[in-house]
């Protein structure tokens, strides 16, 4: 199957030329090694069953070994061997140049386990499935980046070429490459149910040692995706766990749990937004809950999308998870960070999109027409709110 451009192409070139190394971080299966092997002129995956225990012998004894080839180096899966970290410094130090290597890891590395933070050689970015315009199902008629240079752009009467059908079949197939050269529908819903089985019963445990129980994990993706897109506190989602009758879980064990999928890049919760504009107090401030992509909440639940179509409530919240996957996609190349605005009179910003240089955008995530507009006027009001904060302050 042809290679379907990513938009963390240009990212990963544009890092290449400025820095020695670069690395790609992001749930497994997202495509980080299909992308980097695009542009790299060697190759060495520790996780290859034929080489592995050689690679990784080499690595304790002479990680420099590892480092051999024509540049860029693309070294998949380095985080099985902590100190080829050091080494990969320690090479772009001395070879004095850029565009030497690639590190792709699937999840997060203690940073106990090297030395040098790699700052200034080593530069980090993020990759996520799949977004609808790199999947060929969005026509991409409107740039995110044009919306925020151009106030004036005229969007009105363009309109997406998907269904309400097509986007409930998207959410639940993911934005997973390996999908794209599935023939049949109902194995495409496959690779989420798996990826889900997969963090559950190995990586979980692998990524820090620590040995946890598949079924505790299970349940607790399960209330995360049930409460995906909310506030819904940490004691709720025990509780919930609990309710099931089928394990206990502790609030330290929630935690640890949790931090452990968060290393692995499937759970990524947004934190709030709290502008000056009303009392700290009237702000809430709680994470609102979230996942990489849709299609964890949706295998999760044991969802489908012949249920989701009669559950358009329940695909929603999910909407909204397709909708926050799609915007990080759309702007790897941008300083950003996502954040959300809720204040106890219940006005709200699904999320709020900030760039690097201080401009932001309110974003309201809807499928109906009547939520539609009373999402625009929250909006509407929010920014009445900070203009007039904003004239305030001017006044001072």
């Amino acid at each position: 199957m042809a290679y379907l451009k990513r938009t963390a192409d240009t990212v990963l070139d544009n890092l290449l030329e400025a820095f020695g190394a670069v690395l790609i971080e992001g749930p497994k299966w997202c495509g980080k090694t299909t992308t980097a092997e695009q542009v790299a002129k060697s190759v060495i995956k520790l996780q290859d069953p034929d080489m592995r225990d050689e690679y990784l012998a080499t690595a304790e004894a002479k990680p420099s070994l590892l480092l051999k080839g024509s540049t860029p180096r693309l070294i998949d899966e380095w985080q099985d061997a902590p100190v080829l970290w050091d080494a990969v410094r320690t090479t772009v130090d001395t070879r004095q140049d850029q565009g030497q290597f690639i590190l792709t890891g699937s999840n997060a590395v203690d940073k106990k386990k090297i030395k040098h933070s790699g700052n200034s050689r080593i530069a980090k970015m993020q990759m996520i499935p799949m977004s609808l315009w790199e999947s060929q199902e969005s026509n991409g008629r409107i740039s995110l980046r044009e919306l925020f240079d151009n106030p004036e752009l005229d969007i009105d009467g363009i309109e997406s070429d998907m269904t309400v059908e097509d986007l409930i079949f998207s959410a639940c197939r993911g934005g997973w490459p390996g999908t794209m050269n599935i023939k049949k529908d109902s194995a495409k819903l496959l690779i989420a149910r798996n990826y889900i089985k997969t963090v559950c019963s190995e990586d979980i445990n692998r990524v820090d040692g620590v040995q946890r129980d598949e079924h505790l994990a299970r349940m607790i993706l399960r209330s995360y995706a049930r409460n995906i897109s909310t506030l819904a506190k940490k004691s709720s989602m025990i509780a919930d766990v609990a309710a099931s009758g089928e394990v206990s879980c502790s609030e330290p064990t929630f935690d640890d749990y949790v931090g452990a999928l968060k290393k692995l890049f499937v759970i990524c919760d947004v934190e709030a937004w709290c502008p000056a504009i009303r009392s700290k107090t009237a702000i809430r401030s709680g994470l609102k809950r979230a996942f990489v992509d849709p299609s964890i909440a949706v295998a999760a639940m044991g969802l489908t999308p012949e249920t989701l179509m009669v559950q358009l409530n329940t695909f929603g919240f999910i909407f909204e998870q397709l909708c926050i996957r799609d915007l990080k996609a759309y702007t790897l190349d941008i300083e950003t960070h996502l954040s959300y605005y809720h204040d106890r009179y219940d006005l709200e910003a699904d999320w709020v999109l900030h760039l690097g240089d201080g401009r932001y955008a309110l974003i309201e995530c809807k499928l109906g027409s009547r939520e539609i507009e009373e999402g625009a006027g929250h909006l509407l009001e929010l920014k009445r709110l900070i203009r007039e904060h904003n004239e305030k302050e001017k006044q001072v």
